[in-house]
C-alpha cells in the first residue's frame, strides 16, 4: 500500500513527545496451550481501516471485523520477536493456521529469498494459511502463493543507528565482518576493512539489514532513483510499516488497522538484552552508520514520516495518547500478576530453563520468571506472554503438524510430552 507518502510529512517536532525506545531482539504445565490468554476483551467495532490505495484517505468503518489473514515481515533486531509472540497468541485465540518453517528450521529459509516450499505442508494446505510471521527474506510472488488474497501485510523498522549496534552484539560470532573487530566503533571506523561482499548472506547483518530483509540488495548503490522505486514498491506490497522506536504507539496503530482488541496487542518485551552488553556509539560512529547503512537510513526516515502521518489522519494524537496509557496500564497489571521480579532478568537468574531465550553472540538475552502460586488459568496466560520465539514456534509446529518430527530444542520432557497429546487446531 502507498501510505499517503506523497502528502506533506507529519512534522518530526510533533513526534518528540512520543520518544520511547525499545531495546533490541520450567517445566511447562501439561495443560499449557488448551486455553488461550484469559481476561481478553470481546471484539468490538473499531473506528478506522487501512486502505490499499494511496489516493484514498484512511476512512472510518462502523462494521470493522478482526482481520485473521495477516502477514508480518519479521525484520531483525526491531522488536519483531515481541510481535511474533503477539501473532502466535492471536493464532491460538482464533484457532488459526500459521505458515511455519518446514522440517527442523526455525525460519522460512532465511537468508535465502523466500520460496513457498519453505512452508511446512505447503503442497497440501496451499493458499489456506491465516498467519505468517517467522523470519524470511521477502519475496511477494512466493508469499502470495501461501497467503490469501485479502491478507493484511505489515512490517516494522528501527532507527539504523541503534539497530547496527544491536546487530553487532547479537551476531558478533556469526557475521564475518563483525568477528575480527574489537568493538562496534572500531568496525564503523573502517567497515570495508572487515566487510566483504562475497559473504553477503552472512554479512547482511553488518550493512543495510532491513533493506536485505525486504528482499533487496543491501550492497546496492545509493541511487536516488533506485531508492524511490524501492520505497514505492514497499508501499504497494505493505499496508502498514510500524516503527520500533515508538513501539507502544505502533501497537495502538496496529490494533486499529487490524480491528483487534487491546489485549490482542498487550506484550512483554521479548528478546531484549541486558544493559551491560550495550556498547556506546561515539558521535562519529552514529554519523558513519547513516552513510554505511544509507539505504536503511533513508528507508527509516521515509516510513517514520509515514507512520506519524497515518496516526494524524486516523486515530489522532489525543486518542493515541489515551490508548497508549491504557496499554501501559494493562501491561503493568499483567506484569504484577505474572512476574516474580516485575521485570526481565538475565540468563543467570532464570529459574526455568524451559523459558530461557536463545542466547546469541555477546548478548545476554533476558527472560522472565513467573510467580509460583498462579492458578492454572492464569499460569497459561502468563506462560504464553513470556514464551520465547523458538519454544513457541516449536510448540505450534507440534500442535499443527502432530505427525511430523518435533523441532529439536532440547526442551524438558514434560513440555515435549504435552506436544504429543495436543490436537491439531481447525483452520478458519
Amino acid at each position: 500500500m502507498r501510505c499517503l507518502v506523497q502528502r506533506a510529512a507529519f512534522g518530526f517536532g510533533q513526534c518528540k513527545v512520543w520518544q520511547r525506545h525499545i531495546k533490541c531482539p520450567i517445566i511447562f504445565s501439561l495443560c499449557l496451550g488448551l486455553i488461550f490468554l484469559s481476561g481478553f476483551f470481546h471484539m468490538k467495532n473499531k473506528n478506522y481501516v487501512i486502505l490499499k490505495s494511496h489516493e484514498e484517505l484512511l476512512i472510518p468503518s462502523m462494521s470493522c471485523r478482526a482481520k485473521t489473514n495477516v502477514m508480518f515481515l519479521k525484520t531483525h533486531k526491531t522488536a519483531s520477536s515481541t510481535i511474533l509472540n503477539i501473532m502466535f497468541r492471536f493464532v491460538e485465540r482464533y484457532n488459526l493456521t500459521v505458515a511455519l518453517p518446514a522440517d527442523q528450521l526455525m525460519h522460512l529459509g532465511y537468508p535465502k529469498i523466500f520460496l513457498a516450499s519453505f512452508v511446512e505442508e505447503f503442497q497440501a494446505i496451499g493458499q489456506n494459511y491465516n498467519i505468517m510471521c517467522n523470519h524470511l527474506r521477502f519475496n511477494p510472488s512466493e508469499v502470495k502463493k501461501v497467503m490469501a488474497a485479502n491478507t493484511f501485510y505489515f512490517s516494522i523498522l528501527r532507527n539504523p543507528i541503534s539497530l547496527l549496534e544491536s546487530s553487532y552484539i547479537y551476531y558478533k560470532d556469526y557475521a564475518p565482518a563483525f568477528r575480527i573487530s574489537k568493538d562496534v566503533n572500531e568496525y564503523l571506523a573502517s567497515p570495508m576493512k572487515y566487510y566483504h561482499q562475497a559473504d553477503y548472506e552472512q554479512n547482511s547483518y553488518a550493512r543495510n539489514l532491513m533493506w536485505f530483509d525486504f528482499g533487496y540488495d543491501n550492497n546496492a548503490e545509493d541511487n536516488e532513483k533506485y531508492i524511490q522505486a524501492v520505497l514505492k514498491e514497499i508501499e504497494q506490497n505493505f499496508h502498514l510499516i510500524l516503527i520500533a522506536d515508538y513501539f507502544d504507539e505502533s501497537m495502538i496503530l496496529l490494533k486499529h488497522a487490524l480491528c483487534w482488541d487491546l489485549d490482542d496487542v498487550i506484550y512483554f518485551k521479548l528478546n531484549s538484552r541486558s544493559q551491560d552488553t550495550v556498547q556506546t556509539l561515539t558521535p562519529e560512529s552514529k554519523e558513519r552508520i547513516k552513510v554505511w547503512c544509507s539505504l536503511d537510513w533513508k528507508l527509516y526516515l521515509h516510513f517514520n514520516q509515514t507512520f506519524w502521518r497515518i496516526i494524524e489522519e486516523t486515530i489522532g494524537l489525543e486518542v493515541l495518547e489515551k490508548e497508549v496509557n491504557h496499554l501501559r496500564t494493562r501491561q503493568k497489571e499483567l506484569m504484577e500478576t505474572c512476574l516474580s521480579e516485575q521485570e526481565a532478568v538475565g540468563k543467570e537468574h532464570m529459574k526455568s530453563k524451559g523459558l530461557l531465550p536463545f542466547q546469541s553472540g555477546a548478548a545476554n538475552i533476558l527472560g522472565y520468571n513467573l510467580k509460583q502460586d498462579l492458578d492454572n488459568r492464569t499460569l497459561r496466560t502468563c506462560q504464553k506472554m513470556v514464551m520465547p520465539e523458538l519454544q513457541y514456534t516449536s510448540y505450534l509446529y507440534a500442535v499443527q503438524h502432530p505427525h511430523k518430527k518435533r523441532k529439536q530444542l532440547g526442551l524438558p520432557l514434560l513440555w515435549t510430552t504435552f506436544q504429543e497429546k495436543t490436537q491439531l487446531p481447525t483452520s478458519n
